[in-house]
Formats: C-alpha cells, structure tokens, sequence
C-alpha cells in the first residue's frame, strides 16, 4: 500500500537523530529509540501521541488509529511483538493449539475494537520504521484483527511456542511470555532514507549547547488518576452495586445506564481543588473528542457523573468495555482489556479531559505522590 505518513520534516528528522548513532553504538545500523520515533511521527504529522495510554494505537491522525514500529530489519520481514497477556496469563495456561491460538486472537481483537470505540477511528494501519546498515526503511501495512474464521496453525519447533495464520498475517504466540508477536513483511511500497552517521556526535552537541539558553521548565499539566474498581478491597474488585454497576443498586428503580466513576478519598485530601464543588458542571472531554457535562456528586463528592448519566455510560460501559445492558462490570473485564484506571487532565475550572489508563496506574499514581491512607 502507498505510504500514507511521508512527509520532508519526518525524512529530515529521522535523518538527523540516526546521524548520532555513534551516542549508543559503533554498528553501522542507525540506532533509533522507539519513544524518539514516536515524537518525531507526532511532530512530523502533527499527530496525537497515544504511546503512554496503553491502547492498541501508539498516534491518532484525523480518524486514522496508527500502530508505530521500529525495528532491525536484516530482510525483507521482521517478526515483531503487537501484545501482551499477562493479566490473563492464568485464563490461558490451560489451553493449547488452535484453542489457544482463537482465545489469544479474541482478546487481541477485543483490545483493537477497545481502541477504535475510544478514539472513534476509521482508518488503521501500522508505520514501520526498518533499520538496516546505513539506511532506513519506511513502510505501512493494514492494521487488522485476527479472522477467526480463518486462523489455520503452522509447524513450531519449540513447546513453548505456537504460530498461525489468517490468510492475511502471520503470528507466533510465545506462552511463557504471554506476548503475541505478528510478521511485518514489506512490499513494493516503501520509502528508503540512507543514513550518514556522524563519527564523533558529541563536538556537534557541544557546539549545540554553547548556542541554546536555559529555558524554564515547563510547568507540568495538573492531573489525576481514578480507579474504576474500589479501593476498600485488597483484591481491588468491581463493586455489584456501585461505581460501574451503579445501575444494579437496589433501593429503588434504577436506569440500566446509572453510573459513576469513584473518587476515592485519598483524591479529595491531596487534590482539594481539582474539580469544581459539588453538583457544578463543568466540561469533560473524551479521547475521541466528543464534549461530556460533568459533575461531582453524591456523599462526600465520592462520584463523577455526566448529565445525562447515559453519556458516560454510552462511552465507558458501551464503547470502551463493551458491555451489553444488564451485563455486570467485573475485575475479570478489566484485567482482559487491560486497564483499570482514568486520568483527568484539568485545563482550567470549567474543562477536563478523561482517558483510560493500564492496571495499576492507580496505586502508581499514589505511590509517585505524597499519599495519605483511603478509608
């Protein structure tokens, strides 16, 4: 397929950070750290960089979803890793075979639909970045899901790994690692920059240096991170009744799309003003962009809610988990997509913005913070 992200500032750019190659290594192989070619794509394109929000996407570009690759490329394809299972490790221990090859191939179709639901894209393709000596090799392939229909399984040498296909790539599933990995094979479109690594980098960034001032740094963007299970358990379970199963509470008659995301306690001491008083709306904004009216609410301000309350529901229980009405939310849900987390991003009072993050981003969240006890 014709190269969809090609443009002169992403060949220049690529061009000049593997020109200091000689900084990580003496091969003749340009080095390129996947982060640096992650923000060279989002400079280049003016792309949205997704890479820290654990999905299946690593940019968005106007409706495209893209996967970014780099890797060493010594021929003409590469087998490379599109995901890892370890939250379901255990699910998959017993399986083995084309069993094993349909429930992996499941849940990697299920986290690309998670993405596609979240950013509401249209368009998905991976952009690979081959390294091979002195020179760099650009090339796209389709971004798809598994045929499930059409998975046929392929000799292995080893016990501790299984390959198959679908008619359209080709997999290795490696059990003791719980990583799937996928064959990118170019074809007759790519694009190839040669690379002119310079002998002694370090002249040209002392030279750099003597020419730049120091800059104050930036102020980071005030944020915070919410669980969406509860935090009064220690095995941090999706409560029946409550948060994400709000609408299954009894006492009276409830909307099958009655839900809140929990605040815990923790975040009302070290966060006081972060969001508005209670019950005053204020803007939140989704991955995809769509404008939600939110408001925290209930005992304690223990709830963040949208008005309508479906809105939220539409987005989190519907796209994101994709759960049918009546369908509980559950810890066994949250470890097979996995995420178990939301970061709000304040703007200002009146505007927020809201992601899904990885397991554990919580108490990662609590631990990198000065951190008081949830009760």
């Amino acid at each position: 397929m014709p190269l969809i992200f090609y443009n002169e500032e992403y060949q220049t750019l690529l061009e000049s950070i593997c020109s200091l190659s000689r900084l990580f290594s003496d091969s003749n192989i340009p080095y390129l750290s996947y982060r640096v070619a992650e923000n060279i794509f989002q400079k280049s394109f003016r792309a949205r960089n997704l890479a820290r929000k654990d999905s299946s996407f690593d940019a968005m570009h106007s409706d495209f979803g893209v996967g970014l690759k780099t890797f060493q490329l010594k021929h003409q394809n590469s087998l490379e890793k599109v995901a890892e299972f370890n939250l379901i490790s255990s699910h998959l221990r017993d399986l083995s075979g084309k069993r094993l090859a349909v429930e992996i191939s499941k849940a990697r179709n299920e986290r690309i639909t998670t993405a596609i639901n979240t950013y509401q894209t249209v368009n998905q393709i991976y952009h690979c970045v081959g390294r091979n000596e002195g020179q760099l090799i650009i090339f796209e392939t389709p971004y798809l899901t598994v045929n499930l229909d059409q998975i046929k399984m392929l000799r292995s040498n080893f016990d501790n790994i299984i390959k198959f296909e679908d008619g359209s790539n080709e997999y290795s599933y490696n059990i003791s690692k719980s990583t799937l990995y996928m064959r990118f094979d170019h074809n007759d479109q790519f694009r190839t920059i040669d690379i002119k690594i310079i002998d002694d980098p370090y002249d040209i960034l002392e030279r750099i240096f003597t020419l730049i001032e120091d800059e104050n740094q930036a102020k980071e963007t005030e944020y915070i991170v919410l669980p969406l299970y509860s935090t009064r358990y220690k095995d941090r379970r999706v409560p029946k009744k409550s948060g994400l199963n709000q609408w299954n509470a009894g006492g009276r008659n409830r909307d099958s799309d009655e839900v809140y995301i929990p605040i815990p306690i923790y975040i009302h001491q070290n966060y006081p003003n972060f969001f508005p008083p209670r019950d005053i709306h204020f803007n939140l904004i989704l991955p995809h962009g769509e404008t939600l009216v939110a408001k925290v609410c209930q005992d304690n301000s223990k709830a963040l809610m949208t008005t309508p309350n479906t809105a939220l529901s539409n987005w989190l229980l519907r796209n994101i988990l994709n759960l049918e009405e009546g369908e509980l939310a559950t810890r066994q849900k949250l470890d097979y997509l996995g995420f178990d987390s939301v970061k709000v991003t304040k703007f200002n009072d009146n505007t927020f913005y809201i992601d899904i993050l990885s397991s554990h981003s919580y108490e990662n969240f609590k631990i990198g913070n000065q951190s008081l006890s949830d009760t």
